[in-house]
């Protein structure tokens, strides 16, 4: 019984973890990221994220809503993390894009962003490595 309400006030002393959906650079150069994601009625893609080496970001804060998200990201050198599922991307610093269609037609750069299955968890990590 004393175990239970231990556990009970070391609980509720914590708090509910904080969700989030974050991407670490492990890599050695700054990266710029991309994250594409279905918003409930429509696609919709935004960034650019600027990660420097060796720190993390937070890209949506609080509870994710959905499975998959996607991401694109590059070093601006060599390291490219890129995929099959094309979104479209802004060429200024910073963009938030509805739809993935037509993305040329509508003065968009398009990309191909990789996917990542959070399995329905409530938060995220994703790591960038060289």
């Amino acid at each position: 019984m004393r175990f239970a309400v231990a556990l009970a006030i070391l609980t509720l002393a914590i708090g509910p973890a904080e969700a989030k959906f974050s991407v670490c650079n492990k890599g050695l150069r700054e990266a710029k990221v991309a994250l594409g994601r279905f918003g409930g009625t429509h696609w919709i893609s935004e960034g650019w994220f600027h990660i420097a080496p060796k720190k993390c970001a937070l890209l949506i804060p609080g509870k994710l809503d959905a499975r998959y998200y996607y991401l694109y990201a590059t070093d601006g050198a060599q390291g490219t993390w890129d995929g099959g599922t094309n979104f479209c991307v802004g060429t200024a610093d910073t963009f938030s894009i509805d739809g993935r269609a037509s993305c040329v037609a509508r003065g968009f750069d398009k990309r191909g962003f990789f996917q990542i299955d959070t399995g329905d968890r409530l938060d995220w990590s994703q790591n960038l490595s060289d």
